[in-house]
């Protein structure tokens, strides 16, 4: 044991490291005033000014990272394919081949946890918004979903419209007015206040698409990025939505529902829309497990143009149902709950929040 050790030491030494600091990270979640104080005072300020620089590229540097992983991974199983064949001592060959490669994915993953994990643990958005959230009842979600089906039908008319009716708002204009949909919650939730940069247009978006994904940040570079080929009528709430998460807000159903307020209050007609119709559809998805006659009683309240945008969103994600969303969103669903979060149903506990503010 010893000798191997001795032969491979770098790696040992490299192994060790990665599980002194996973290990002290483990340790240290379970203080929510360390991981305040983490967040706080370090990840969240260094991810932030990463982002201003990656900003300054005009394509995802995320994106680029991913591409260049995955090439590198191909040539690493080339070269090391190559490199056992030649060896003398194959076993002591992939003996360090695979422990070089399990270090690396460590490396990665601990650091991740120290630039995004650490948010998990430390102080969410309720808990410093104060919004009081409580069991939901029927009622009051059946009243929250009707104002939500009045404020979209208000808005439809406020938007371009393709032929059929669907929404015809220009992406990248969307893209663009990003930076400005915060202000107007600053004066209520001050801690969210920050210099936003524009999310990133993804090259492969409909890659995305098929993995069941619209949009994800990025903590290694700071960077929003978002898929530019679903309908776009949502686009505006997913531009939002990452941008909570720039704010090192964790959350999946905390973001929603603040990408759902920051769309209504902001000033564009693109992001009102949006977000009065994700917010109506969190609501209404829930009011139809709830009491599908309910449900039924305020679909049928719904403007033309409104359901044509609910149909062509249905059309497109349908086209996308298979095993690699299924796969793609179990995945994404285990790393939510590692994080000790309910997993992918907590988009759905949005409706909690969105209840407790506009009843």
């Amino acid at each position: 044991m010893k000798a191997l050790f001795s032969r491979y030491k770098k790696l040992h030494l490299w192994l060790l490291a990665n599980l002194a600091l996973l290990s002290a990270f483990l340790l240290a979640r379970r203080s929510r005033g360390a991981m305040n104080a983490l967040t706080e005072g370090f990840t969240n300020p260094l991810r932030r000014a990463i982002g201003q620089l990656c900003e300054r590229v005009p394509f995802s540097v995320a994106e680029s990272l991913y591409v260049l992983a995955a090439l590198g991974f191909l040539v690493f199983l080339v070269l090391g394919v190559r490199a056992v064949v030649r060896s003398r001592h194959r076993s002591g060959t992939v003996y360090a081949l695979v422990l070089g490669l399990g270090n690396a994915v460590l490396t990665v993953y601990v650091l991740f946890c120290l630039l995004w994990g650490a948010n998990y643990y430390a102080d969410s958005f309720t808990d410093k918004s104060g919004i009081d959230v409580e069991p939901v009842a029927v009622d009051d979600l059946e009243r929250v979903t009707r104002q939500f089906a009045a404020l979209v039908n208000e808005y439809a008319g406020d938007i371009p419209r393709a032929a059929d009716g669907a929404f015809a708002g220009d992406r990248a204009e969307i893209l663009a007015y990003a930076p400005k949909i915060y202000e107007n919650l600053y004066e209520e939730f001050p801690f969210l206040e920050m210099t936003d940069v524009p999310p990133k247009a993804m090259r492969f978006s409909r890659v995305m698409s098929a993995m069941g994904f619209t949009g994800f940040y990025f903590p290694f570079t700071g960077e929003c990025n978002v898929n530019v080929d679903f309908p776009a009528a949502t686009l505006p709430t997913t531009v939002a939505h990452e941008l909570s998460h720039r704010r090192g807000i964790a959350s999946e159903q905390e973001c929603n529902f603040l990408a759902v307020l920051a769309c209504l209050r902001c000033g564009d007609a693109a992001y009102r829309y949006a977000g009065a119709l994700s917010g109506y559809i969190y609501l209404a998805n829930a009011l139809y497990s709830a009491d599908a006659e309910r449900w039924r009683a305020v679909r049928e309240t719904l403007d033309e143009r409104v359901v044509a945008d609910l149909r062509a969103s249905g059309a497109y994600w349908a086209q996308f149902e298979g095993p690699v969303d299924t796969v793609s969103n179990a995945v994404y669903d285990g790393f939510l709950k590692s994080y000790g979060t309910i997993g992918v149903k907590s988009y759905g506990a949005c409706v909690d929040l969105l209840v407790a503010y506009f009843k």
